[in-house]
């Protein structure tokens, strides 16, 4: 079990992005993908594209049009981009107005599942959301058009 923490990173016009860190890491998960990324040579304009998208996302809400499911039936677990990337970074899309990142990485075999890394990164975004949903329920949590409210961390 680990404890995480749901982190606001912005409030865009028509989309709140958030995401989560444990709470034993110095970086959020979002941040972690960012920092792995930003000085490789290689891989630094699909990063750039992939941050490119999340402003537009901000401004123009969480569509559909922007992912590509990845997870189970079940779950809101969606990849970004769907554009000729090597990179996916892995999401919870709840709405159009409210859209957790994750982390992600470097997509090289057909699914996430064939790769222990992003296997785990869409692990964690499937517990979270689980335990979310239980939260709510619960009352502990209240999720709107656009917020999550709560003040409290999750175990996972």
């Amino acid at each position: 079990m680990s404890e995480v923490e749901l982190i606001l990173l912005n409030e865009g016009r028509n989309c709140t992005l958030y995401t989560i860190q444990f709470i034993s890491d110095d970086e959020a998960e979002y941040e972690k993908f960012y920092n792995k990324f930003i000085e490789d040579a290689k891989l630094n304009q699909d990063l750039l594209k992939i941050v490119q998208v999340i402003d537009n996302i901000a401004e123009k809400g969480a569509l559909e049009r922007y992912f590509r499911y990845e997870g189970k039936v079940s779950d809101s677990v969606v990849a970004l981009p769907t554009l000729s990337s090597k990179l996916r970074l892995y999401c919870l899309r709840l709405s159009d107005g409210i859209l957790i990142l994750g982390n992600g990485g470097i997509k090289k075999s057909q699914t996430y599942e064939e790769d222990d890394s992003l296997r785990g990164y869409v692990l964690d975004l499937q517990t979270f959301e689980r335990i979310l949903k239980e939260e709510v329920k619960a009352g502990n949590v209240v999720i709107t058009e656009r917020k999550i409210e709560t003040d409290q961390t999750f175990e996972i």
